[in-house]
């Protein structure tokens, strides 16, 4: 497959050890670029739900291909957000081209853009907040059940698929986020702040749009996720774009049917997957190999 090039590619919200997350077609998605730098804006391996149990081939292949990425060169910036706020004990750390921070302001043309995950700007990290979050979690994966049972029928009929679960997500995220106020917030605060494009992620809704305001004019965007919209931001010809996965262009790989031998677990994997464990960071640290 050829590959596409752009200068940044900024991904949100897969939700890694999830039932709802689509990994394998988030792989598929980024063998298909070659970015020079690559966003990783939060929500990447889901904290919140996270179980040892739970964790198969295609997202196992989903963080070796972010791997693969940083090995031929691309720049890989990995932004923490409130499912994943465990890796925030290492914000800051920089290995060879690899970062993990909180937020990242970078500038692009001489406009400065403002970058991070949006989580700070809603209740999504109380622990009522945590309780809705698991609990739409778990309901989510009987809906993906429903709906393939539901698909089954729908091709046996030649009709073309439905996204029950995507409708009631929707619904769901829009009673526990206010999205309208959300984003008025954030993009208030960049004009205040003199940026002239912000970017987040959080709520699950792709965007761009130019918000206006007494005080000024920024560019509002979202990432979007990889449970249901499946989309990304892109920037080349000196603009952002909205990408919007479909399954019809791309032809995606088969996902490996056996469970990946123990040497598929680099140091690398091993060490961005421990930081969800309960296990001390000298243990960590001396059992990933980075000791």
């Amino acid at each position: 497959m050829s590959q596409r090039r752009v200068e940044i590619a900024v991904v949100s919200d897969l939700h890694l050890g999830t039932y709802a997350s689509r990994a394998r077609e988030f792989t598929a998605y980024l063998k298909s670029i070659d970015p020079r730098i690559l966003i990783l804006n939060g929500d990447i391996i889901d904290g919140w739900q996270f179980n040892k149990r739970y964790f198969p081939p295609d997202h196992i292949a989903a963080i070796k291909e972010i791997f693969s990425k940083l090995t031929w060169g691309t720049r890989v910036i990995y932004i923490t957000g409130n499912h994943d706020d465990c890796m925030r004990r290492y914000s800051d750390l920089e290995v060879g081209g690899f970062l993990l921070t909180d937020k990242i302001v970078i500038e692009i043309n001489g406009r400065k853009v403002w970058i991070f995950h949006g989580d700070v700007f809603d209740h999504t990290t109380t622990r009522q907040a945590k309780f809705w979050g698991k609990l739409g979690s778990n309901g989510y994966a009987i809906l993906l059940g429903f709906n393939k049972w539901v698909n089954a029928v729908s091709h046996f009929f030649g009709k073309e698929k439905l996204s029950l679960s995507k409708k009631v997500m929707e619904q769901f995220n829009k009673r526990i986020v206010n999205i309208d106020a959300f984003e008025n917030k954030i993009a208030a605060l960049a004009i205040e702040k003199k940026f002239d494009t912000v970017i987040c992620g959080h709520i699950h809704q792709p965007q761009k749009k130019e918000v206006v305001t007494e005080k000024g004019k920024v560019d509002y965007l979202n990432s979007g996720d990889w449970m249901e919209h499946l989309t990304a931001l892109e920037y080349y010809d000196n603009d952002w774009h909205l990408y919007a996965y479909n399954e019809k262009e791309m032809k995606t790989e088969r996902a490996v049917k056996e469970r990946p031998n123990a040497s598929v677990m680099t140091s690398e994997i091993a060490f961005y997957l421990h930081a969800l464990s309960n296990t001390s960071n000298e243990d960590f640290l001396r059992h990933s190999g980075h000791r």
